[in-house]
C-alpha cells in the first residue's frame, strides 16, 4: 500500500526566508511574514514539510557546507519553537557548470525525497519561487505547484505552476484539505 503521507515540499530562499544573495549565515537570515502561521496552517491539514533547495553557493566556493549546516540548524530549531517540523532538508550543493541531477530544474532531489520517505506524488505540493522549482517538481511527476511572488521576480504568463499566490502567508486560498 502507498503512504498515504501529505507533504509540502519548499524552497528555501524566496519562500522561507528572504531572498538575498548567497544566505548562508543567521545574521543574515529573515523569515518571510507569514510562515509560521502557514506551516501550522497546514500542519492542522495533515502535512509534513520538507525543504529543497540549490545552493550554489557552496559550489562555486562563496561558503562552505558548514557555513549551510550551522544555518539549517538554526533555522530547523526555529521551526521547533513553534512546534513545526521540518522532516527533512535536500540540497544541491553544486554549481550550474556541475550539470548534475540534483540541481532544479533536475528533479533530482524530489526523487531523493519521494525514495527516502516513502511518499506519494498524489499527496504532494510544491511551492517555490522560480520557474526552475516548478519544473522539477513537474520532472518528478509532482503536478501540485505554487509559484510565490515573495522571491525571484516570475513571468506570471508563461509559468507552468498550478497557482501564484503573494508569498507562503497566502497558502490558505490554494490548499484547502
Amino acid at each position: 500500500m502507498k503512504n498515504l503521507k501529505k507533504i509540502i515540499f519548499l524552497d528555501r530562499d524566496g519562500v522561507v526566508n528572504v531572498e538575498k544573495e548567497y544566505v548562508h549565515k543567521i545574521e543574515d537570515f529573515s523569515f518571510i511574514d507569514g510562515v509560521f502561521d502557514a506551516l501550522i496552517y497546514l500542519k492542522l491539514l495533515g502535512y509534513e514539510f520538507i525543504i529543497i533547495s540549490n545552493q550554489s553557493g557552496i559550489g562555486r566556493g562563496y561558503f562552505h557546507l558548514n557555513d549551510f549546516n550551522i544555518l539549517n540548524t538554526w533555522m530547523i530549531s526555529e521551526f521547533k519553537k513553534k512546534n513545526i517540523e521540518i522532516i527533512d532538508v535536500l540540497i544541491c550543493p553544486h554549481s550550474p557548470e556541475d550539470k548534475c541531477s540534483c540541481r532544479k530544474p533536475q528533479p533530482g532531489l524530489f526523487e531523493e525525497a519521494l525514495r527516502k520517505h516513502k511518499l506519494s506524488i498524489s499527496n504532494a505540493w510544491m511551492v517555490g519561487d522560480s520557474e526552475r522549482d516548478i519544473t522539477a517538481a513537474n520532472n518528478a511527476g509532482i503536478t501540485n505547484t505554487i509559484l510565490v511572488r515573495s522571491g525571484h521576480k516570475i513571468d506570471e504568463k508563461n509559468t507552468n505552476a498550478k497557482f501564484i499566490i503573494n508569498s507562503l502567508k497566502n497558502i490558505n486560498e490554494v490548499v484547502k484539505s
